[in-house]
């Protein structure tokens, strides 16, 4: 979003402003929203209001919005496997052990740096260290992840996630047979407080702070006596989501240095899970768009030998 100053009319009585901000403005995270009102760039009436402010309904609230950061970003002429590309959006199939955008400790090598040489207008696309991402996918995980070209795209590809009207598919091989075949996952998520670090199931009596996270999941086969191939549809986006819910059931997946058995059963270079489908909106049409992959090399080389 370019920088300027955006007018909204907030309509839900009784709610936080800064949640009903964030639900106004899907570009935005709640978290960038607080900033932004920390900041003094929200205002209501010429003067600066709080994001704890409950509202009355009809409120005309003024927003500045932030100029793009410059970076030192730098483009890499890194392969891609990309199965969709259009004119608002990119879908890649990235590769376990890329990151998905610069940060410490991986300032180059991301799929940002990848993608900027692809496509040189990036720069500046929902700002800073991350243009275009319009979700992630954790260094390890491979599999779909979309990236937008244009302001417009990820604002409305954004919104999307936001409303959940995603579906995301996961492949997980994890420890021990899922006995349950369906089931579903219900259980907040927050910092785990004795490892800043890691993400872990927070009860919600608990002092430590939490957000709801449900995940679908089913059983694709068995394999052996000791590991089980899952289908898992987060219905949520929280941090790490799939990994801490099925460590939380008593069934970590294979190869989860964080979350996983200290004794790994299988020897593997990365966790066994694989983003295998997306179903989400077109930006320019509408149009509904489906896509699968089949699992890496490296994973499909495991089910075989464990077959074997």
């Amino acid at each position: 979003m370019n920088e300027g100053e955006l007018v909204v009319t907030l309509e839900q009585v009784g709610e936080r402003l800064d949640k009903a901000l964030a639900a106004k403005l899907p570009a935005f995270s709640r978290a960038q929203i607080q900033k932004m009102i920390r900041e003094g760039q929200v205002r209501m009436g010429g003067a600066a209001v709080k994001g704890s402010l409950r509202l009355m309904g009809g409120e005309r609230v003024a927003v500045s919005i932030p100029p793009v950061e410059e970076t030192d970003l730098v483009a890499q002429p890194i392969p891609l496997d990309i199965l969709y590309e259009d004119d608002d959006l990119i879908l890649v199939n990235k590769a376990a052990g890329m990151v998905v955008h610069p940060a410490a400790g991986h300032e180059s090598g991301t799929l940002v740096n990848a993608v900027l040489a692809h496509c040189p207008d990036l720069p500046g696309i929902g700002g800073e260290r991350r243009p275009g991402i319009v979700h992630r996918l954790d260094k390890e995980t491979s599999g779909l992840i979309l990236v937008a070209k244009n302001d417009n795209a990820l604002r409305f590809l954004q919104a999307q996630f936001k409303k959940r009207t995603v579906e995301k598919v996961y492949l997980a091989l994890c420890e021990g047979h899922f006995r349950a075949g369906e089931a579903l996952i219900d259980a907040p998520i927050g910092r785990d407080p004795r490892n800043r670090k890691r993400m872990a199931v927070i009860p919600p009596n608990a002092s430590a702070q939490s957000r709801p996270a449900q995940t679908r999941v089913s059983v694709v086969d068995y394999y052996g006596p000791n590991h089980s191939l899952l289908e898992c549809r987060p219905l949520t986006g929280r941090t790490h989501q799939i990994r801490v819910h099925l460590a939380f059931a008593g069934h970590p997946i294979v190869g989860d240095e964080v979350y996983g058995r200290r004794k790994q059963t299988i020897a593997l270079s990365r966790h066994f899970l694989h983003a295998a489908g997306l179903t989400f909106m077109r930006p320019s049409d509408g149009r509904e768009m489906s896509f699968r992959v089949e699992l890496p090399e490296e994973l499909r080389a495991i089910l075989e030998k464990l077959t074997g």
